[in-house]
């Protein structure tokens, strides 16, 4: 008989009364099982610590360095493009070459325990905030908004890796669905299953959340907004991620951008480009999990690993009067696979926090969604803001059709390379392969819609859950 993974059955705060902590619990939130549910849902201070213990789980180190928190799964997407290389033997390589997505791997058993392991732990707070009579019903609802926007990035990332493309095949099993505690495993739900949770919790934070936060390392209005613009562009929604991305950026396009500060390293929450991210401190240093760890070279010199590098053939891509272009030869040798890395991001032990959302990507989203939609004017008003912005001596293109579809995705990866793997991002929701260039030290080509593309489910998951076994990964 199997057993349910002990991850899913986790709770964060197991509801057993020990009152002797419920202040300290208030005073310094942190992830506990010794508080009992009056003190956690019986005010909005409560609440509040509750979440503040959310939000340091998501940023903390779940596992080992590659498999520590958000910026795990954006790291190892990074790796798996054509515009940076992981010249590393550990660590990140499974992603680099392709070889991490099966049942036996950490990389998918780090992803699927990690999300579910949030979920839960977001499934307590809603469940507990709708339960409690202490709230007032506004009260109840501008609280399970905060759940329901990390709930709904949390089945996103694993509907991302687990899926298909939704536009591809939305009946493709993407993992089971849980919005309450539970000890039994359940089966498999469909891509389209998924989604439409995601969707319905991403809806109901817009609606319900306020600009207001303790920080941005917590979720509001605008950063719901701007995951679901995200979901929205896999979804082929566009005049959904349209209106989202907008509301991500306030429809502020002179608000949005700081080029002044964009060689800074990214290393500092307060950036007003940045709408969501994680502030590390210094109890919780997980630093050593971030890009800067692995592509800060000649930068600080402090960086621990100094194994990514970039494509010359990107980095040819920008002018010389781009604030973007922070590329430094380290190697005199073009086709060595060291030639070339980037001082975008700065190893400082003292503060170096993580950008998970920012505006500019936000214009960019706007700015595809009107193409898409017939609107290619508005299209190009908003990348050529974006690039002029960046490069005071940029010059409006007359693109129009697929080049002007070619130079949005263009200026997404030049925009956001080492941050969120946009590249991938993009050519798995777009159905588009990816094809490895010039000085790579593993040549590849993934094409559209490539199995490659999907994590296989753990083994881990297929031992545990009696509901799931091993053939789901059949077709995977």
């Amino acid at each position: 008989m199997k057993k349910l993974s002990t991850f899913r059955i986790y709770t964060f705060v197991i509801l057993i009364t020990l009152t002797g902590c419920s202040t300290d619990f208030l005073d310094e939130p942190q992830p506990t099982q010794q508080v009992s549910e009056g003190v956690v849902f019986g005010s909005t201070d409560g609440v509040e610590a509750f979440i503040s213990g959310i939000i340091r789980e998501g940023r903390g180190r779940f596992a080992g360095q590659a498999n520590s928190n958000i910026a795990s799964f954006y790291t190892s997407r990074i790796w798996k493009g054509d515009d940076m290389m992981f010249l590393g033997t550990g660590f990140w390589r499974i992603d680099y070459d392709y070889t991490g997505r099966t049942a036996d791997n950490y990389r998918p058993r780090f992803i699927w325990n990690f999300c579910y392991h949030m979920i839960n732990q977001i499934n307590n707070l809603i469940n507990g905030v709708e339960a409690f009579d202490a709230l007032s019903d506004s009260e109840k609802a501008y609280y399970s908004a905060k759940g329901k926007a990390l709930r709904g990035y949390y089945y996103f990332q694993l509907a991302l890796e687990f899926s298909k493309a939704y536009s591809v095949d939305p009946s493709f099993p993407a993992g089971p669905i849980y919005t309450a505690l539970t000890t039994e495993g359940k089966s498999m739900r469909t891509c389209a299953e998924m989604y439409e949770l995601i969707v319905d919790d991403l809806t109901f934070a817009v609606d319900n959340l306020t600009s207001d936060r303790l920080g941005k390392s917590y979720v509001n209005k605008q950063v719901a907004a701007g995951i679901l613009a995200r979901v929205y562009l896999t979804m082929e929604n566009w005049s959904g991620a349209e209106e989202m991305a907008n509301l991500a950026y306030n429809n502020d396009l002179a608000g949005s951008f700081a080029p002044e500060l964009y060689g800074d390293g990214f290393i500092d929450i307060n950036n007003p480009e940045w709408i969501w991210g994680y502030d590390q401190t210094p109890d919780q240093w997980v630093s050593a999990h971030t890009p800067a760890a692995w592509t800060d070279i000649l930068g600080s010199g402090l960086a621990p690993y100094k194994v990514g590098y970039m494509n010359v053939n990107f980095t040819n891509l920008f002018s010389a009067t781009d604030v973007r272009n922070l590329f430094v030869i380290n190697n005199t040798n073009v086709n060595n696979v060291r030639h070339m890395t980037t001082t975008k991001f700065l190893f400082d032990k003292e503060n170096l926090d993580y950008p998970i959302l920012r505006k500019p990507e936000m214009v960019l989203t706007e700015a595809e969604a009107k193409f898409r939609q017939g609107d290619e004017d508005g299209a190009h008003d908003l990348l050529f803001y974006v690039q002029q912005n960046r490069d005071p001596d940029a010059v409006k293109s007359t693109n129009t059709g697929s080049d002007l579809e070619e130079e949005i995705l263009l200026e997404r990866r030049k925009e956001l390379y080492g941050e969120i793997g946009v590249e991938w991002f993009d050519a798995k929701r777009l159905q588009r392969g990816i094809t490895r260039t010039s000085n790579h030290l593993i040549a590849l080509t993934i094409v559209p819609n490539d199995i490659q593309f999907v994590m296989q489910v753990p083994e881990s998951e297929t031992d545990a859950n009696e509901n799931i076994d091993a053939s789901v990964n059949d077709n995977r």
